[in-house]
């Protein structure tokens, strides 16, 4: 067929007819310019939605017209019946039904997408007509397609090719009960509608076992039976119906051609969790199940993995489904007892997961329900059940152990980055597995782990098997990372161990210190042994490729055991510093390596910690007196942030007031720096203040490193609380001229610490009131200029202001606090788009009006800006603000109606009169309610968010929908 005249014409303003709608469908197919494309498409979804559209798609269904144009016509029918069904008229819907059964038939040998649309058409249609007007669709929809019905022209054609009519009719059963679960349907409607179609299935049951038995039937019909029949299963069919059906399909696992539809098909069938209920058919499915075995095990040992992965998933879907159901079948345990073997087998399956065997990983979950639900059992039946299975669960572990190895190194080299985070996951999925089996088997199973560890180190040939060595290891980790193994007899045998094995390899290595590292509590308990194992994580410290694994170790050993180290400190700082000078490790291990440096240098006697702090900082407080005095550039910028990290970092953990959680049963009391000396971290900031001063010259506009330096004092006062005191005035000082240069929310949220801490203390009130009237008159001139471009700013500004009138809010008694615009900038900032700005906002008023009373100055602002707080947050619950953040605005509500009722009831009056808001969608009684509702509530926080969240979902048109998830 020629392709219509002009195809580059805008068919826009054409009118509706078949030529045109042809031009258009060349243009969206065929033109290359995307803005003639995107017209097309405009175009012909408005002729869909069209009245015409009843009449032309039969025309572009002609035998003469492209595929494409074809399908539109097809789609176009699908469109009008499901989308406007109540636009046609009632004595039309039989000669519909008629046309769509003849063309379906003249379809039928293709082309397909054509075929298949006008099905989903007919499904529509049916679905639209079920059960009252059309009640038994499918016995007539067989009927419809008997080869020798002339009905038509068109039909008697088709007749001669029986296979492509039997294909039509499948194809047909397959889409109706997919249109039914896509389909947009009232619930009510649903439920009739499938119970419905749940009738038919004892129609379609019957001709599906016909066809699939049939000798006559090719492999194209027997696939679509395959598909049909999943399809029909996702109507939850009973399986106690369709189980001989669901037995046939295990027939065409031998068949190549139809393995991955039966696969699928069978997993679907007995999937449903509806077909517990039919005990004798998953009894009669079991034999089948266990048959094929023999197809596994030729599959594995041939590396087929298409075969081996589809039998697991059958395995697995019969036996974790079913598997409480199945064990309480006490005459068939044994056939249950084969099944979980055969599954044993699918996780052991031999290769290396994910590159030469896909099977294993489907297996995991099924080990947890099937010990799930023996464990949930009585105590009497429990054993019994625990004296079959514990043996196999002992085997289990063998092959997760086995199955976590990693290959050689030569074959892991050659895998893909893909390939190698699958695995990784793989074998997170293994420990988790191993944590969980360990409920069952106990302590027997660290001493089963231990002997054959124990074995392997004493007997150099297998030794020299670092896998073998690498998984038991790996199982110890599992097992200790979540569960407490300080009672376990077997624990100091294996940290006796630990020194003998030969870290060379690097995979090794990596889980030697990861199980370190979960033994840590343990140590902290027994710090006798930290003796035989701090050496091999400082060993593993000077190795770049063990960065991650031992850095984290020594982290925890740190903290775990920072009271013990003493006799270590020595050499774990030595070996820290060269490491760290030596830029062994990348930036983010250097942070953790400084935490764990500031928990061992809390424990050390006050008298050393000043020393040993100026030694190990002075090499990169030297860095950074360097770099300050050069030329600002993106390198020197990215070591200033780097150095200024991993002080903030010692700094978080640098507490020597922790001391006396490891100080219990002392002679005496240990001195605290408040009653001695400073604290060694204010000594240090104090000394290394003008550096920073000077830093900042050069980088105040620089927002990373103002943040950085801003986060070196943060941690420093979140750790050391009152021992920060005597930097409070050089602090403050800084930040008003950080702020007052160059506004940027990290000094804020420093501020708001101060605040936090200092507020109580007299001596440092002038400070904090010099700094925050400061802060504040900034900020105030920034909201003048416009704050849209600061949210950060802006949400920083509410949080201080929430954190003083929380701490201090007799700081708001100054002269100097603008109180009336500090008012208006917090309504302001409750419009920003930004949900966690709106939620600081929020915050600073909830913590505002409980003052008002006690205030005077609060109480005027109140009075004459309390309406547009309310006319505000009455526009965002009407639909302005994200619908998540109904609860944060029904706070401010809340506070309000219990703080001044009075005021409120008359703002509330005043503004939801007004017609139209806070939006057109609720009516002036919804309205009243709504305020009636709101203001007799001044107890229960939760039933004033339950009134404005349905307030909320009014206005947004959503109540009744469903849709009030938040």
């Amino acid at each position: 067929m020629e392709p219509p005249a002009n195809p580059g014409d805008g068919p826009v303003e054409l009118e509706l007819t078949v030529e045109n709608v042809e031009s258009a469908l060349y243009q969206l197919y065929f033109d290359p310019v995307m803005e003639r494309k995107n017209v097309a498409q405009k175009w012909l979804t408005q002729a869909q939605a069209s009245a015409q559209a009843w009449q032309f798609c039969w025309a572009l269904l002609g035998p003469d017209k492209l595929p494409e144009v074809q399908f539109f016509g097809a789609s176009t029918l699908h469109t009008k019946i499901s989308h406007h069904w109540s636009d046609l008229p009632t004595d039309q819907h039989e000669s519909l039904r008629m046309q769509l059964l003849s063309h379906i038939l003249h379809f039928s040998s293709g082309p397909k997408m054509v075929l298949t649309r006008l099905c989903v058409a007919l499904a529509s249609m049916a679905l639209n007509l079920i059960p009252q007007v059309w009640s038994q669709p499918v016995a007539d929809m067989v009927r419809a397609f008997q080869p020798q019905k002339p009905d038509s022209e068109g039909s008697s054609e088709v007749a001669q090719d029986p296979q492509a009519h039997c294909l039509a009719l499948l194809e047909l059963l397959t889409v109706l009960p997919e249109e039914f679960q896509s389909g947009r349907l009232a619930q009510a409607h649903r439920t009739q509608l499938r119970g419905a179609l749940v009738g038919e299935w004892a129609v379609v049951c019957p001709l599906l076992r016909q066809l699939l038995q049939s000798q006559d039937s090719s492999n194209q019909v027997k696939e679509k039976v395959l598909r049909c029949l999943s399809s029909w299963v996702g109507l939850d069919v009973p399986l106690g119906e369709s189980h001989e059906l669901v037995q046939d399909c295990f027939g065409a696992l031998s068949n190549p051609e139809l393995f991955d539809t039966a696969v699928e098909t069978i997993v679907n069938a007995i999937s449903q969790p509806d077909s517990q209920r039919y005990i004798d058919a998953l009894v009669n499915l079991m034999p089948l199940v266990l048959g094929l075995h023999d197809q596994l095990k030729t599959a594995a040992q041939d590396g087929d993995m298409e075969t081996s992965h589809g039998i697991c998933r059958i395995a697995v879907a019969m036996g974790e489904t079913h598997s409480r159901v199945l064990l309480e079948q006490v005459e068939h345990w044994q056939e249950y007892l084969a099944l979980v073997n055969m599954i044993l087998f699918c996780t052991g399956i031999p290769g290396h997961y994910p590159v030469s065997e896909t099977s294993s990983s489907l297996t995991l979950t099924f080990w947890y329900t099937l010990q799930d639900d023996i464990l949930s059992f009585e105590e009497e039946k429990q054993a019994v059940y625990l004296q079959v299975y514990r043996p196999i669960y002992f085997q289990l572990v063998d092959v997760l152990l086995h199955k976590s190895h990693y290959p050689s190194q030569d074959e892991y080299a050659s895998w893909s980055s893909d390939d190698k985070e699958q695995f990784r996951i793989y074998r997170v999925d293994i420990s988790d597995t191993l944590m969980y089996v360990y409920e069952m088997l106990g302590a027997e199973l660290l001493s089963n782990l231990y002997d054959r560890l124990g074995r392997q180190l004493m007997d150099p040939q297998q030794s020299a098997v670092w896998q073998d060595t690498e998984a038991l290891l790996f199982g110890f980790q599992s097992i200790a990372e979540t569960i407490d193994v300080n009672y376990s007899d077997v624990i100091p045998g294996l940290i006796g161990l630990i020194p003998r094995i030969n870290i060379s390899n690097v995979m090794l290595a990596d889980t030697v210190m990861y199980t370190i590292g979960s033994l840590a509590e343990w140590l902290a308990d027994h710090p006798v042994m930290l003796g035989g194992i701090l050496p091999m994580v400082l060993q593993g410290l000077v190795k770049a490729e063990l960065s991650v694994s031992s850095v984290s170790t020594l982290k925890r050993i740190c903290r775990e055991c920072r009271h013990d180290l003493g006799p270590y400190a020595q050499d774990i700082l030595t070996m820290s510093q060269d490491v760290l000078v030596k830029e062994i490790h990348k930036s983010s291990q250097c942070m953790w390596l400084m935490q764990a440096l500031g928990f061992l240098l809390s424990a050390l006697p006050v008298e050393e910690i000043l020393g040993r702090l100026h030694s190990l900082i002075a090499p990169h407080v030297q860095q950074l007196d360097t770099l300050a005095q050069q030329e600002p550039d993106p390198t020197n910028k990215q070591s200033i942030i780097h150095i200024l990290g991993m002080l903030s970092s010692l700094f978080t953990t640098l507490d020597i007031n922790r001391q006396a959680d490891g100080l219990e049963g002392a002679s005496g009391p240990r001195p605290t720096p408040s009653q001695s000396t400073q604290n060694p971290v204010v000594v240090v900031l104090q000394q290394v203040f003008t550096l920073i001063q000077n830093i900042l010259s050069k980088w105040l506009d620089d927002s990373e490193v103002v943040e950085a330096v801003c986060g070196v004092f943060d941690k420093s006062v979140r750790t050391l609380l009152h021992d920060f005191g005597p930097m409070v005035a050089q602090l403050s000082e800084m930040l008003r001229q950080i702020y007052c240069a160059f506004p940027q929310a990290s000094a804020l949220d420093l501020a708001r610490q101060m605040v936090h801490i200092f507020a109580g203390e007299e001596h440092h009130t002038s400070n904090l009131k010099s700094l925050i009237e400061v802060l504040t008159s900034t900020t105030l001139t920034i909201f003048h200029q416009g704050p849209r471009d600061h949210p950060d700013i802006a949400e920083s500004f509410m949080h201080l202001h929430a954190q003083i009138l929380k701490r201090k809010p007799d700081m708001y008694l100054s002269d100097q606090l603008d109180v009336k615009r500090l008012f208006y900038c917090g309504i302001l900032t409750l419009k920003f788009p930004e949900t966690l700005t709106v939620k600081a906002a929020t915050l600073f008023f909830t913590e505002l009006l409980p003052r008002c009373k006690d205030m005077p100055s609060l109480g005027e602002v109140l009075q004459r800006d309390g309406k547009l707080l309310t006319e505000t947050i009455l526009q965002a619950i009407g639909g302005e603000s994200p619908r998540s953040l109904t609860e944060h605005f029904s706070e401010v509500l809340f506070s309000l109606n219990r703080h001044c009722p009075a005021l409120l009831s008359q703002w509330l009056k005043e503004t939801l009169q007004t017609p139209g808001f806070p939006c057109a969608q609720v009516s002036t009684e919804q309205k009243n309610t709504f305020r009636q509702q709101l203001l007799s509530e001044q107890t229960h926080k939760r039933h004033v968010k339950d009134t404005v969240k349905e307030f909320s979902l009014l206005c947004r048109g959503l109540q009744g929908s469903g849709n009030s998830d938040y």
